[in-house]
C-alpha cells in the first residue's frame, strides 16, 4: 500500500516498502520544503511527478549511479574538450540552468520540473546544498546540469544541451571535480543511454542505501566558484 505523507511529518517509509509496479514508487504527498527534500535524499528517495499530480517520491531498484573512477570519456569527447570550444563554470547561474532543464523538449510531453520544484531547488542552492554546472559557448549558455552535494555523494537531477555534446562536457568536468574532492558516487537515478555512454551502471537499492549510510556524513573538499 502506498504511503501518503502529511505536511506535519518528515518521515519516509522504509525503502523496502517501495512498489514494484511502478518500480520504486515509495510515497505521495507532503511538500517540497528544504527540510523534506534534504531528508528525502538522505533517506534514498527523490521527487518526480507531473503538474496536476500529487508529489510522488521514488526509490527505484536497481539504481543508476556513476562511480567517478569509472567515468568513460570517448576519444571524440576528449578531443572536443581539448579544443576549448566550451567554457564550464560552477554555480554562476543556478536559476538559468534549472529553467533550461525545465524547458519543453522535442522528445517529451511537458516537464516534471514544475514551478514549485524550481523554487524548492533554488532554496537548496541558496543554502549551499544544490549546485549547478554551466556550459557556455561565446558567452551563451548552451548546456548544463544541477544536483545536490551531501557528504561524499552527489545526487544528479537534470541536464540540458543546446549544442553538440555540451551537457557531456559539463558532466565530465563535474565528475573530474568531484573525484578530486573525494566524492565516491554520483546518483543518476534512472538509466539513459546518454549516462551509460559515460560509464553509469546499475546497482541494487540495498547497495545504494549502504553508500548513503557510509558516506553521507563524510567530508569532501569541493569548492564551488560563483
Amino acid at each position: 500500500m502506498l504511503t501518503w505523507l502529511t505536511r506535519d511529518s518528515l518521515t519516509f517509509p522504509p525503502l523496502e516498502k517501495a512498489l514494484h509496479d511502478p518500480n520504486g514508487l515509495l510515497a505521495a504527498g507532503g511538500d517540497l520544503s528544504a527540510e523534506r527534500l534534504v531528508r528525502a535524499y538522505r533517506h534514498g528517495c527523490f521527487p518526480w511527478y507531473q503538474d496536476g499530480q500529487p508529489i510522488l517520491w521514488w526509490s527505484p531498484d536497481p539504481r543508476t549511479v556513476l562511480f567517478p573512477d569509472e567515468l568513460h570519456v570517448s576519444r571524440s569527447l576528449a578531443k572536443l574538450m581539448r579544443q576549448g570550444r566550451y567554457q564550464v563554470s560552477f554555480d554562476s547561474d543556478f536559476r538559468a540552468v534549472i529553467d533550461a532543464c525545465a524547458a519543453p523538449r522535442d522528445y517529451a510531453d511537458g516537464t516534471w520540473i514544475t514551478d514549485n520544484m524550481r523554487d524548492a531547488y533554488c532554496q537548496l542552492h541558496q543554502r549551499g546544498i544544490a549546485h549547478s554546472v554551466e556550459v557556455r559557448q561565446d558567452g551563451e549558455l548552451v548546456g548544463g546540469l544541477y544536483g545536490l552535494a551531501m557528504g561524499q555523494l552527489f545526487f544528479g537531477e537534470s541536464m540540458f544541451s543546446r549544442a553538440d555534446n555540451a551537457s557531456k562536457v559539463g558532466f565530465v568536468t563535474l565528475v573530474e571535480h568531484l573525484r578530486t574532492a573525494g566524492f565516491v558516487l554520483i546518483d543518476c537515478q534512472m538509466p539513459t543511454n546518454h549516462l551509460h555512454s559515460l560509464g553509469a551502471r546499475a546497482i541494487s537499492r540495498a547497495r545504494f542505501a549502504e553508500y548513503l549510510r557510509q558516506h553521507l556524513d563524510q567530508p569532501n573538499s569541493a569548492t564551488w566558484v560563483s
